[in-house]
């Protein structure tokens, strides 16, 4: 079995395709011309990238918390003494820290979230890396982080060539205001923007912050909301700036809808047929037929069963079932108001299905604009730029009527 020190040196030995990187000619030889796959893996920096967060809705589970601010230093003594068993807590290594552009640190916060909910599906990549890292300090994840190529391939699969150079210029140009501001002693470390992380885990409300060296805990989870917990730290925080100042943002990582909605079509699904098997049963019983008005499966659009349209598979109903709820009125409501239950189950499953097709075409929609945004047009700009010049230098050959 590996020791610590021995996956350090992996960890920290650069890839043999990643060992040269790419010499400011190399990069300015035309500097519209598309960024290659090449490029991109030899590239060490961290494009940034112009997010479209969903807009705000009462989506359930909230996994964490992602807070960007002005970062200030707090009380160390509010930390843990050491990273608690059991959570997953990366440092922001300060010695690396130079190198990185505030989009590099938001896949800090984002793993300090995602590796401590036991509920998340991870990915193999990220499963590997996990298992890979459990045993080590925070500053080796952070040491882990920045040389985890997986989660670097796919933020910058997103960078263009003008990207790249914006990226490198900004930070040669923080360094030199950073030793000029040392040299005068001006130099003010609390100024970056900064993403921290909240999380609920192990029945604690959790701070996980990179720049400080082990995690911080709010307070034990009390009721079903643990994000109210978290409202009075993040309102402390927004007080601190003046009314002119809206330098933060909030970000919250929860379930992807989709998976929620064909979740809960299962358990409608499930909770319609349960119905429909209980009043076979009671029919049986009745003197007279029920009514065609009656029977809740007159409604043709009604899913019974697996539909790929709605992404439903078998699987996935055998796993449901109904609510508590739902279940003891099926096994005691009376013939009249199992139909009307059986009715009210096919109208909510409308209205999920409604939602399912919502859902899958906002997915299709982001997936073109992240298609678009990884298509570098910087060379039809820079023809569209030309054959204005030559039209600008043409202008007097032209002759507009007014």
């Amino acid at each position: 079995m590996a020791t610590r020190s021995s996956k350090r040196r992996r960890l920290i030995e650069p890839s043999s395709h990643l060992s040269e990187t790419p010499t400011l000619s190399t990069l300015t030889r035309d500097t519209v011309a598309p960024a290659t796959v090449e490029d991109r893996l030899r590239w060490k920096g961290f494009c940034e990238i112009e997010s479209e967060p969903a807009s705000y809705l009462p989506l359930q589970p909230v996994y964490g918390l992602v807070f960007l601010f002005k970062w200030r230093a707090e009380d160390p003594d509010k930390q843990e003494q050491t990273c608690p068993e059991g959570i997953w807590f990366a440092n922001q290594v300060r010695r690396h820290e130079h190198l990185l552009p505030t989009a590099a640190k938001d896949p800090v916060a984002l793993l300090n979230i995602v590796n401590n909910i036991p509920e998340i599906e991870l990915g193999e990549n990220l499963r590997q890396f996990k298992d890979f890292t459990i045993d080590f300090t925070p500053s080796l994840r952070g040491d882990a982080i920045s040389n985890f190529d997986f989660v670097k391939a796919i933020h910058n699969s997103f960078a263009r060539k003008m990207d790249m150079l914006n990226a490198d210029l900004q930070l040669k140009n923080d360094a030199l205001a950073r030793r000029k501001a040392k040299t005068e002693g001006t130099d003010d470390e609390d100024a970056g923007f900064h993403f921290i992380a909240f999380v609920p885990s192990q029945g604690k409300v959790w701070k996980l912050d990179g720049l400080e060296r082990q995690p911080q805990k709010l307070g034990p989870i009390v009721g079903r909301d643990w994000l109210v917990q978290v409202a009075p730290e993040l309102e402390s925080r927004m007080a601190q700036y003046g009314d002119d100042q809206i330098e933060f943002a909030v970000l919250a990582l929860v379930k992807e809808p989709l998976r929620t909605l064909v979740t809960s079509l299962a358990q409608n699904v499930k909770s319609i047929r349960s119905v429909m098997r209980r009043l076979d049963c009671v029919k049986a019983d009745l003197k007279d037929p029920l009514p065609e008005t009656l029977d809740i499966a007159t409604e043709k659009a009604t899913i019974l069963g697996p539909s790929d349209q709605y992404y439903l598979d078998q699987l996935a109903i055998d796993r449901s079932k109904p609510c508590d709820t739902i279940t003891i009125q099926i096994e005691t409501e009376k013939v009249p108001d199992l139909v009307s239950l059986g009715q009210e189950l096919v109208s909510v499953q409308a209205d999920l299905r409604v939602s399912i097709m919502d859902e899958a075409r906002a997915i299709q929609a982001d997936d073109e604009r992240a298609t678009n945004r990884r298509n570098d047009k910087g060379l039809l700009a820079k023809g569209l730029l030309r054959v204005l010049e030559r039209m600008d230098k043409n202008k007097s050959l032209f002759k507009f009527d007014h």
